[in-house]
């Protein structure tokens, strides 16, 4: 069976490149798309791409089609209320945009299990980036001083990004870091120490040169181990990952956070 899919932010730097990608599909069909400035014109009108699929310029028109899925890839400010909107029509949902804050998940969880619908957020769709996560989380099992730095453009203005979020969540599932020196016991700006999500010390960088990276630094006495992931400048990396939860995003009722979540080996 053909799984019907609306696509918001389908002309942006990742979204377009997973247009490109969905329309190949066999098993899937892109029937309406979200973009403001290509509006009412098909996506075809907005890059090169062999489809007839109508662009709307919000996500309540786009989501008037009809769809099974309504994969998420829009700005910060605008993807709550898009996702609200999708499980509102009865879609499932695909979140790949950063920035939705730990009570906006929670909200979004409420609602997607009130309708029986599945939501899958992403904070990265690529492999490399869910492996980094994933090592992290086994490093931490074993060492208890772990902080994260999250590395983003320089215009990027969500803070941390939705990969960090997720990594922070994560470890602090894991357990609470250790932190020697209390932060109200700090001396001098305790901003400069980062913020503090899940239990765990945050620091984002936003300076030209990155794209989007992710670091978890370990310490032990006299060692320590740092994983990393970056980001290049081409969006395909996240394109097979994004079509994977688009696929598998219907076999649970409520919100999933994390690629792995549905990959197998995980």
């Amino acid at each position: 069976m053909t799984k019907r899919v609306v696509l918001a932010g389908a002309t942006g730097w990742a979204g377009s490149a997973l247009a490109r990608g969905l329309v190949q599909q066999s098993d899937l069909k892109l029937v309406s798309a979200v973009a403001r400035r290509a509006a009412g014109k098909p996506l075809s009108a907005a890059f090169q791409i062999e489809s007839d699929c109508p662009v709307f310029a919000t996500a309540e028109q786009a989501l008037a089609v009809g769809c099974d899925v309504f994969v998420e890839f829009t700005k910060p400010m605008s993807a709550r209320n898009n996702v609200l909107a999708a499980l509102a029509a009865g879609a499932h949902v695909v979140i790949a945009t950063s920035g939705l804050t730990d009570d906006d998940l929670d909200e979004i969880d409420r609602v997607a299990r009130e309708r029986k619908r599945g939501v899958l957020a992403c904070g990265n769709f690529a492999l490399t980036a869910v492996l980094a996560i994933k090592f992290a989380e086994i490093a931490a099992r074993y060492l208890d001083h772990f902080e994260v730095i999250d590395y983003g453009s320089a215009t990027k203005v969500d803070v941390p990004s939705g990969t960090a979020r997720e990594l922070a969540a994560r470890l602090g599932r894991v357990r609470a870091p250790k932190i020697d020196v209390p932060l109200d016991k700090l001396v001098g700006p305790r901003e400069t120490r980062g913020a503090s999500l899940s239990g765990v010390q945050v620091h984002s960088i936003r300076q030209p040169g990155f794209v989007l990276g992710i670091e978890t630094v370990f310490g032990a006495e006299g060692e320590r181990l740092q994983i990393k992931h970056d980001a290049g400048s081409s969006a395909e990396p996240y394109v097979g990952g994004a079509l994977l939860a688009i696929r598998k995003v219907d076999g649970a009722i409520g919100l999933r956070r994390g690629l792995d979540s549905v990959m197998e080996g995980f």
